[in-house]
């Protein structure tokens, strides 16, 4: 199977910075030959091995009242670009901690295969931070959304959650510890939290950052920027006063040290690593 990694980029929050520090992730965890592709509405300072195309049309319109990622629907199309064949995609905000070929290697090259949505294991659903399937698999889901995207997003909320339950031939899943949640599976469980930094549990290849927390924040050790990183007590005074006062209190992490080195390193490489072909 042909390694083919790809990424999308639209707006403003993440940028060329984002689509760099993945490509250099990716060149350090991927054994060449492999293609990395951003499909992407600005290429200004991304880097010259990264390669680009427009945005795919939106299917229908966009839809309101939905946290989902319903952008992502673009790539559902049944062309992309010159793609062909199998691609992993891989979102921008996640950290790569491991090697990548696995990913190639696992299942049929004509399977859809998600991560495990870890907030919800008993309901079967799949998250798509990381996932690979064939150009083309989900035409049909793109052809469903489009006929109705605000009833879609509505019934589903979530893109992957519409992914997991109407893709064609059904989904795999990746093998167990391939893909680890950060906020759910490497922040210890209170109150171990406020005595043990962040880990990152062995074998894991990829860390995802769903919902609000991401990379930044870990490093930092904070939620949210709008509850920056206090030491211990000074964050219990401030949880006591919040109204979801067990909630803030559980919100409470050291700084992750190897989120940093990751981070950084990736922003400092020059892409070193053996080009893709």
């Amino acid at each position: 199977m042909r390694k083919q990694i790809v990424c999308i980029n639209w707006g403003t929050k993440y940028g060329a910075p984002y689509i760099n520090r993945l490509y250099r992730m990716v060149c350090a965890n991927t054994t060449p030959p492999f293609r990395f592709v951003a499909f992407t509405d600005t290429r200004e300072g991304v880097d010259p091995g990264v390669e680009c195309f427009d945005l795919p049309e939106m299917p229908g319109f966009m839809p309101e009242r939905t946290i989902g990622q319903w952008p992502k629907s673009r790539l559902w199309a049944a062309e992309l670009g010159d793609l062909k064949g199998a691609f992993l995609f891989v979102d921008l905000d996640v950290a790569i901690t491991g090697s990548l070929d696995p990913f190639f290697e696992f299942g049929d090259e004509n399977d859809v295969v998600l991560a495990r949505n870890i907030a919800k294991p008993l309901h079967k659903l799949g998250q798509t931070s990381i996932y690979r399937m064939p150009v083309g698999a989900l035409a049909p889901l793109q052809d469903m959304f489009a006929a109705d995207p605000q009833g879609v997003a509505d019934k589903y909320r979530f893109e992957q959650h519409f992914v997991t339950k109407n893709a064609p031939n059904g989904v795999k899943f990746w093998p167990g510890g391939w893909v680890r949640h950060f906020r759910i599976e490497c922040i210890p469980t209170f109150p171990l939290n406020y005595f043990v930094e962040p880990r990152l549990p062995k074998g894991t290849r990829v860390v995802i950052f769903a919902g609000s927390l991401n990379p930044p924040d870990a490093i930092l050790g904070q939620y949210n920027k709008a509850n920056p990183h206090l030491p211990p007590w000074q964050h219990i005074k401030r949880a006591v006063k919040s109204p979801k006062k067990i909630k803030s209190l559980r919100q409470f992490m050291w700084p992750a040290t190897w989120v940093r080195t990751i981070w950084e390193k990736a922003e400092q490489d020059q892409a070193s690593s053996p080009k893709p072909s």
